[in-house]
């Protein structure tokens, strides 16, 4: 009997500690580790939304049911933490002396501040640890909501902006054709600065706080993964088919973004390679990159060099990011972008909404030119008409 109350006590303490260890880890210590347990209840509360949302194939669905599993999540952590704290104690009360049906009552009883059950002396500072354990972690999780709350809006709010500036799902290509028709290339060097900071802010925030790589925009095609992938895409195009024009805050913004990736890659333990190659292959193909190319052409956009030309450059910057941002894409089931790899749940992939071409039209409806100049008097890229091979949809 003796050592079998040694054993329950050395379990119950060591499940104690290893369940404190994980509430720290996840919600005090800002070092971007994710703990076995955390780990564990992260893939658990996953694959019930993957397989719900596996019934459909309207992304829309797909995204309604997708959007409450970060929140059940943060649930699920704080129940799965205290149902740890439950047996750990169950089983330091058993080794104080209760049967099983009574350890667990008192057990019960003290972590959730009952107070119905009364402990013996034996008992009494295990009582007091279980009390304290469960207020506590109660008490974190709470404090922990506004610091996450916080890091997600900062971050929705460049995405929601992007929304007009390359549509939804965002691309690389149509954030150059967009400012191009509107004449506003200029505004590039603007935009890769801040995105550079966003890109900054995620990695901070996001290792911090793995659970906000879950927490999904409000709208369903919009995407922080994809939208700093389209911004590091257009940015890697300007500097491979315009090095001469391109600004420097697209260098920058690139490294910041592929640095912020693989921070993230390494606190979810996905497989990064720091060093890669310049010539190592894509997943992206020569030909859908020269349909890009011909397309960011067919907008007037100042090109340098040719498709064959700007290719290699092209293929060093984006073989820097494609693979990790393309699991993460696949890991956040986010929108199914242009560009940005496969899903899980087969959706097909989606062009960027355009909105309609409000031109005025002549007698026989074709739309009158635009008139010369920057094209501002046409206000934002609503004013610009998608070529008639790429299809449109609703504007989001």
């Amino acid at each position: 009997m003796l050592v079998v109350r040694i054993a329950e006590a050395l379990a119950g303490g060591l499940l104690v500690l290893a369940t404190w260890w994980s509430v720290l880890v996840t919600l005090v210590v800002p070092r971007g580790k994710i703990t076995m347990i955390t780990r564990a209840l992260f893939r658990g509360m996953r694959t019930p939304f993957v397989l719900f949302a596996s019934l459909s194939r309207d992304y829309g669905r797909i995204d309604a049911v997708l959007a409450a599993r970060a929140p059940v999540t943060l649930l699920g952590l704080l129940l799965g933490w205290l149902l740890l704290f439950l047996v750990g104690f169950s089983l330091l009360f058993s080794a104080a002396g209760a049967d099983v049906a009574v350890a667990l009552r008192d057990a019960g009883s003290s972590l959730f501040t009952l107070g119905f059950a009364t402990p013996t002396t034996d008992q009494l500072g295990v009582t007091i640890a279980a009390a304290a354990s469960g207020l506590i972690v109660v008490a974190l999780q709470i404090g922990y909501l506004p610091a996450l709350y916080s890091s997600y809006n900062r971050r929705e709010t460049l995405v929601t902006v992007l929304a007009s500036r390359a549509g939804v799902p965002s691309w690389g290509p149509e954030v150059l054709v967009r400012h191009q028709l509107v004449g506003i290339i200029d505004s590039l060097a603007g935009l890769y600065a801040q995105w550079e900071n966003f890109a900054a802010d995620v990695a901070e925030s996001h290792t911090n706080y793995p659970v906000l790589v879950y927490f999904r925009s409000p709208r369903p095609l919009r995407s922080w993964v994809i939208g700093l992938l389209s911004v590091m895409d257009s940015a890697a195009l300007y500097l491979a088919l315009a090095p001469g024009r391109a600004p420097n805050e697209a260098r920058l913004c690139l490294r910041m973004g592929y640095r912020c990736l693989r921070e993230i890659a390494g606190t979810l333990r996905i497989p990064v390679d720091d060093d890669p190659k310049p010539d190592d292959p894509l997943q992206l193909s020569r030909e859908e990159f020269a349909d890009a190319v011909a397309y960011i052409r067919s907008s007037g956009f100042p090109v340098e060099r040719s498709a064959a030309e700007a290719w290699p450059d092209f293929q060093g910057w984006r073989v820097n990011y494609e693979r990790v941002a393309i699991a993460l894409a696949e890991l956040t089931d986010a929108p199914p972008a242009l560009w940005s790899g496969g899903r899980r749940l087969r959706t097909p992939q989606l062009p960027p909404s355009r909105p309609r071409d409000r031109r005025p039209t002549d007698k026989e409806g074709t739309p009158l030119p635009l008139p010369q100049g920057d094209g501002k008097a046409f206000g934002h890229p609503d004013a610009a008409r998608a070529p008639a091979d790429r299809p449109r949809h609703a504007p989001d």
